[in-house]
């Protein structure tokens, strides 16, 4: 019998659940997962259509507050599955901070349009859907020897007033310090000054996968520029709305704001 008589018999006796996909990452809110199923796949989650490699990759994340269940379809060859996934709750530090003067907690009127055209563009680059294929491959610490002052989901209560939370991950470091890319990826955003970020870079990596390094003092990369991963990006600093030198670094997917935490092997 030809063997693609045997492949075609053998896909029909075979049930789509038993191997038609796999996760790498845990469902955990803040989490990115990395899919991987039948190359020919169409691949939903929660009624959104995601992209998938031509070796079979997809790539989604779970928010940071996210409570419900995350719904996973994939159809291919006429036959669907559906895979329900529950969500694991995360703790997350709060920290009450009383007694700060107005300004350091609520920016001041005059700077509104100005946040709001930094949130345009930085909200431009974290939209971008590309076919590019950098996010399955392992991401790097973009900074050694340096400490971790901060973490995602983190929340600030000011003057009795909740902040929103902190949606990155902090490497304190001397100023001027090389910032390495963590991945392989295309410039979508290279700025030098904006109001709460200062240096601001931003990768695209693809299927909605997005990387961003903040408070930088030097910005050495340029929009439409590709970098690999290692590649010197910039310097440390203190720009934008920073007490002290420091990395800020964020992960997305699309609008879900992701913990680095979860693609860097920190220790």
């Amino acid at each position: 019998m030809d063997s693609k008589i045997i492949k075609i018999i053998l896909f029909l006796l075979i049930p789509l659940n038993s191997y038609a996909v796999e996760f790498q990452g845990s469902f955990k809110q803040g989490s990115f997962i990395l899919g991987k199923t039948i190359p020919t796949s169409k691949v939903f989650i929660d009624k959104t259509k995601v992209r998938v490699t031509k070796d079979g990759y997809f790539a989604f994340g779970i928010g940071r507050d996210r409570k419900n269940n995350i719904l996973i379809k994939i159809t291919n060859d006429g036959k669907t599955e559906i895979i329900e996934k529950k969500v694991l709750k995360k703790e997350y530090k709060i920290q009450r901070i009383d007694g700060l003067p107005k300004k350091q907690v609520t920016p001041p009127k005059e700077v509104y349009d100005r946040i709001k055209a930094d949130n345009v563009l930085i909200g431009k680059a974290r939209s971008i859907n590309s076919d590019l294929t950098f996010f399955k491959e392992k991401f790097k610490v973009p900074l050694k020897n340096s400490i971790i002052t901060g973490v995602y989901g983190s929340q600030r209560i000011l003057n009795g007033k909740p902040r929103r939370p902190h949606y990155g991950l902090d490497f304190a470091s001397a100023e001027g310090t090389p910032i390495k890319a963590m991945l392989d990826g295309i410039v979508t955003l290279a700025e030098n000054d904006l109001y709460f970020t200062g240096g601001t870079i931003i990768f695209d990596h693809g299927h909605g996968i997005s990387t961003l390094y903040m408070h930088l003092k030097d910005v050495d990369v340029k929009v439409g520029q590709k970098i690999k991963q290692g590649d010197k990006i910039g310097t440390v600093g203190k720009t934008g709305r920073s007490t002290g030198p420091h990395l800020d670094i964020r992960l997305n997917w699309f609008d879900v704001k992701l913990d680095p935490a979860s693609v860097l092997k920190l220790n």
